[in-house]
Formats: structure tokens, C-alpha cells, sequence
């Protein structure tokens, strides 16, 4: 269990994470929070490049699930009923049961998993304290509020080791 929140790798969008980048990565579960990572939070349905991408990823035998903090039940459940995918709510992100119990439902290992989100402090920290591949976005829609704003700028940080890291071969 890692307590750190530098992500494992760093995009500016979902769609940058290509089924050949993901199976590249060993991931075969890829695990997404929804609100500022799939969708800006104002956003009620999923729009077709979503679809689509989705899709793709389904086609190339990766397996996808959102695991959510939202406390809106509704809305997460109608959004993954049009997608057609399954979900894991009241997650309790930086707490790992969330995507233990997702995992568990797609009987996928550590090993083979990613969680896709773009907070820190909630996403990436539950990820790596779950031992699978932490991977951030930049948030759709962008920051909007102050706080968010702020959240962002402290963020920062922390994405730039992430960016050298990616630079660096390993």
C-alpha cells in the first residue's frame, strides 16, 4: 500500500489512453471515476466519442467499470445504463474498498488494474493505496470554481514529477 499521490501516468484526456497504450500497460480492468474525468459534472448523458471510446476499449478485451464517489446514485446509475457498463457507487475514494469490491466483481487482480481519474487526493491516492496503476487526466470542462482552482494549482506539483518520470526510461 503506497500513500503517495503522484500518479503512475499522466494524459490530458481519457481518449488518450488508447487500448494498445493500455494493454502496453498489462491493464486489462480499467477502472474510471466519472465526474471531470469522463464527463463534466453538468453532463447528464455520455456523448458518442465516449461511446466509441468505450467501446474500443471492449473490443480489445479490457474490461470497464466506473468507480464513483458521487453521492447522486441516479445520476451515475443512468449514466453507466446508457453506456451499458457496470459501476461501482459510494466508493469512498481515497478509501481502496471501492475498487477492491470492483475489482472483486470483474475477478481481476492489482496487477491487471487501473483507475483512471483526475484528483489526486481522491483517485490517485485510492489507487495506489490499492496497489493498481494510477492514472490521471486533466478535468473535462476544466477547473471552474475557486476551490477547484485551487485544488488544481496544488495538484501541480505533483504532476510534474509525474511528467519527469514518464520522460525517464525506466
Amino acid at each position: 500500500m503506497s500513500l503517495s499521490l503522484i500518479p503512475g501516468r499522466l494524459y490530458e484526456r481519457y481518449s488518450d489512453l488508447t487500448p494498445e497504450r493500455l494493454s502496453a500497460l498489462g491493464v486489462t480492468l480499467l477502472l474510471s471515476d466519472l465526474d471531470f474525468t469522463l464527463a463534466p459534472k453538468r453532463v447528464r448523458r455520455p456523448d458518442e466519442p465516449l461511446r466509441a471510446w468505450i467501446a474500443g476499449l471492449q473490443r480489445h478485451g479490457i474490461t470497464f467499470m466506473i468507480v464513483s464517489n458521487n453521492r447522486s446514485g441516479r445520476r451515475v446509475r443512468e449514466f453507466c445504463a446508457e453506456l451499458g457498463v457496470p459501476y461501482q457507487g459510494h466508493a469512498g475514494k481515497p478509501s481502496t474498498r471501492g475498487i477492491r469490491a470492483a475489482m472483486s466483481r470483474a475477478d481481476a487482480s492489482p496487477d491487471h488494474t487501473a483507475m483512471l481519474g483526475d484528483k489526486l487526493l481522491t483517485d490517485v491516492l485510492a489507487a495506489n493505496r490499492a496497489g493498481v496503476l494510477s492514472l490521471m487526466v486533466e478535468p473535462c470542462g476544466g477547473a471552474v470554481t475557486p476551490w477547484q482552482k485551487v485544488l488544481h494549482a496544488l495538484q501541480e506539483p505533483f504532476k510534474a514529477v509525474c511528467r519527469r518520470r514518464m520522460e525517464t526510461p525506466i
